[in-house]
């Protein structure tokens, strides 16, 4: 699933799990840009899912990037301004019939107070932000995604999806593109989230750029010819997405080009060959793992990966890329991977979530609804 219990800690600890990040030029008003986080994947309907944990910072990081080179070696080079919004939320506490969780949004405007649930959200100084349970807006056929790495085929459609009723906590900022770096940096924008502990030590616990990294392409051991035995998500998680340390870099390159290899070659055909040294055209691209959002151009549905694979090319990007909450990626990252868009779009059958997001804000679907008592517990609409 996208970054769903992507590594033993976070399937440990569900708390501090991030399941999905996206970032897009808002569709209503144009020249903001919308940044968002799910986490904490439930099923189970009960008050204490319904919150964020008082324990941890969920932060929404942004710099400037420009592009240093296109071609077979093209890359971004990320800015080292940076503006956050951290999310910092206190202990839920009655109030009257209703349970109640406040938070502050942290940024370079200054700080925003939200309730959580809230629907309009909290705003001032250019900057909208929401928090609170909606409807997970991922979906995936797992059978369809876990047969393929299983049997090395391209397994039959099912279309059945794996997450459907799941709810997850979500963030949701809208800050204007002027004020956050000013027009000498340029129109394009890197972005990663992260949970963190809260308090005078920090370590980072979870981290997410684009999605299914670690889980279509770290999960699988088999493929790798350095680590055959080791889960190394948890490693990768740790990392600050912008600038990889070179303790672990070769681990991660090794699990890619070997696992990106086996993807290429389920259609018994090459249309990714490796260099000389064994390393896939993708892997350096894949590494810089954040993304990257093109403020220039109007919000568009199906920019995901886009402006990479356009100057891999050698081509000019022609959309805004990012990620929009009801873009298929995985049907997206499958066709790269498998054919580079050069076959018949691989599909696990899976178009949509039964609810999809809206193009208004918090713009991610309310949640799967709930027993109506404990909906009114926590305020959430029925």
């Amino acid at each position: 699933m996208s970054d769903h219990g992507a590594g033993p800690r976070s399937i440990a600890n569900p708390e501090i799990d991030i399941t999905d990040v996206f970032a897009f030029p808002s569709p209503e008003r144009p020249g903001n840009l919308v940044l968002a986080m799910c986490n904490f994947p439930f099923k189970e309907i009960e008050a204490t899912r319904l919150f964020f944990s008082d324990a941890l910072d969920y932060r929404l990081r942004v710099r400037p990037v420009r592009v240093s080179t296109t071609g077979p070696n093209a890359a971004f080079a990320v800015g080292e301004q940076e503006c956050f919004f951290s999310f910092t939320f206190d202990v839920p506490k009655m109030e009257g019939d209703r349970m109640v969780q406040t938070g502050v949004c942290r940024g370079p405007m200054g700080d925003l107070t939200l309730r959580v649930g809230d629907e309009a959200g909290a705003k001032g100084n250019g900057v909208r932000a929401f928090a609170g349970c909606r409807l997970d807006p991922f979906f995936v056929d797992q059978l369809f995604s876990g047969g393929m790495r299983m049997t090395r085929k391209i397994p039959p459609v099912t279309g059945i999806n794996s997450v459907e009723g799941q709810n997850v906590l979500s963030i949701v900022v809208e800050v204007e593109h002027a004020k956050l770096f000013g027009p000498e940096a340029g129109p394009m924008v890197a972005v990663v989230a992260e949970t963190a502990t809260n308090g005078s030590f920090r370590a980072r616990l979870d981290r997410v750029g684009r999605p299914e990294i670690k889980n279509f392409i770290m999960m699988d051991k088999a493929a790798d010819s350095v680590n055959r035995d080791l889960d190394i998500r948890d490693l990768y998680s740790e990392e600050d997405g912008f600038k990889l340390r070179p303790d672990y870099i070769g681990a991660y390159r090794a699990r890619l080009n070997g696992s990106m290899a086996v993807y290429d070659s389920l259609d018994d055909k090459v249309d990714w060959p490796l260099d000389e040294k064994g390393t896939h055209p993708l892997t350096e691209m894949l590494l810089a793992d954040f993304l990257v959002v093109d403020m220039s151009k109007p919000f568009n549905e199906d920019g995901y990966l886009e402006i990479e694979l356009a100057l891999l090319d050698g081509s000019v990007p022609k959309t805004c890329g990012g990620r929009w909450v009801n873009h298929d990626i995985v049907d997206s990252l499958f066709t790269i991977l498998i054919n580079k868009r050069n076959g018949p779009r691989i599909s696990d059958g899976v178009d949509g979530t039964a609810v999809p997001g809206s193009k208004t804000f918090p713009y991610i679907s309310r949640p799967n609804p709930m027993p109506p008592k404990l909906a009114a517990l926590v305020g959430i609409p029925t």
